[in-house]
This record gives structure tokens, sequence and C-alpha cells, in this order.
């Protein structure tokens, strides 16, 4: 039986579902089966959907579908994160009609990865594939924050990372969960930060700055006579 990362549920509330977990875990870009039967699952009814995503990413190649059958889909989609939705699964949640955030909820949004073997020439296609598959995601950002493509291209070259209230300011989210927004003071501060600039401030901390202006061997005698003293 295949194992999936995504779960229906029917309830007197409509349809929910649960993104859980790696996209694709198992099986995605390649197979026939995964994409027609999350497609066949999701238009096995009508009505508005609320989706749930708690997921660290996974394969981008089937964000992209999930986000295409998404917004192709002929009713409301409610996304609401209640946990991470990082790297494609921030991608599915643009699919939103509202996104929707938990006050302790994160997502982020980074540059696509991936695994090449081969000569120079292979290694250029690889870059170039990956570029291409940016600007596809890119396409998906814009369409749900109107932030210029520059802009976002820089916040996935630093690995950003937002807090609900960040990702709300960005026009990444539309709201907060549990009615937080419409209280005057939730108590959540607006909070972005980038791997980049972190491992830049730990790199600054430890290791400091050499000395203008002095030899290694005056650098030697100065600790020398500190060690003295």
């Amino acid at each position: 039986m295949m194992k999936k990362f995504w779960n229906w549920i029917k309830n007197d509330d409509g349809r929910t579902l649960y993104l859980d977990g790696v996209i694709a875990e198992e099986s995605w870009f390649g197979d026939e089966v995964t994409p027609k039967q999350f497609k066949s699952e999701l238009m096995n009814d009508k009505g508005d959907i609320t989706i749930w995503i708690n997921s660290p990413g996974g394969d981008v190649f089937a964000a992209a579908q999930i986000y295409n059958m998404l917004m192709d889909y002929q009713g409301d989609v409610t996304v609401k994160i209640d946990g991470i939705a990082a790297s494609a699964a921030s991608v599915i949640a643009m699919a939103g009609t509202e996104v929707l955030m938990s006050p302790v909820a994160m997502m982020m949004i980074h540059n696509t990865m991936t695994v090449a073997i081969g000569d120079s020439n292979e290694m250029h296609k690889a870059s170039e594939m990956l570029s291409e598959v940016k600007e596809s995601i890119i396409n998906a950002y814009e369409i749900k924050t109107g932030i210029a493509r520059k802009n976002i291209s820089q916040l996935m070259d630093a690995e950003s990372w937002f807090n609900a209230k960040k990702a709300v300011e960005l026009g990444f989210a539309d709201g907060l969960l549990f009615d937080a927004v419409d209280r005057e003071d939730n108590g959540t501060v607006a909070v972005m930060f980038s791997r980049a600039a972190v491992t830049n401030s730990l790199l600054t901390k430890l290791i400091p700055p050499r000395p203008e202006n002095k030899t290694p061997i005056e650098q030697l005698e100065k600790r020398l006579s500190l060690l003295a003293h």
C-alpha cells in the first residue's frame, strides 16, 4: 500500500486536507499514479476546503502540481499553518484563497536544491534547471504577495524564515489563527531572519578580526606580555 503524505477528512464543516511531514516522501515526480490519486480525491466532492499544513517541504515538482490543482479547484481553499510551512510546503500554501498561520507557526522560503553527477556540462545544465525552477516558484510567491521578483529572489537567496506576523506583513499570509488578529495587542512580534545573516554573525563572533599593522611576532609578544601579568 502506498504511503501518502496527505489525508482527507470529511465532517459537518466540509472537507479538510492534512499535509503532514515531507511532501512526496515516497514518490511523486515521474509517478503518474500518485498525482492522479491526489487529484481524484481532491475532485471527489465539491465545496470549499480547508488545508492544514505542517511540513518541512520536499519535492518541489510535487508541490507545483498540488499548487496547480488547488488553484484550479472550483471552491475556496483556506490554508491553515499550525506548525511549519517550509520550502516546497510554502509553495503549496500560496494556493490558498486565504492563508492563516498560528501565532507560533513559521514559514521558510529558500532556493531550490538538487544533486547532480557528471562533467562541467552536466553541472551547467543542473544550474540552469535550478534557475528556471526558482523562477517558477517566484511566480507563485509574486502572485500571492505582490512583492517585486527581485526582492523575492533575495529573500530566497538568504533562506528567509518568517514568524506568523511577519508573513502577514509581507503578504505570504493573510491573518493569524485563533482570532488573534482581532486583538489590540496579541503579543506576537513580527520577526524575520535569514540563515546567511545568522551564519555571518556567528563567524564574526568566532573569528576575531585580525589586528592591523602588527606582525605575527608582535602579536605573539603582546600575548606573552598579557600572560606574564
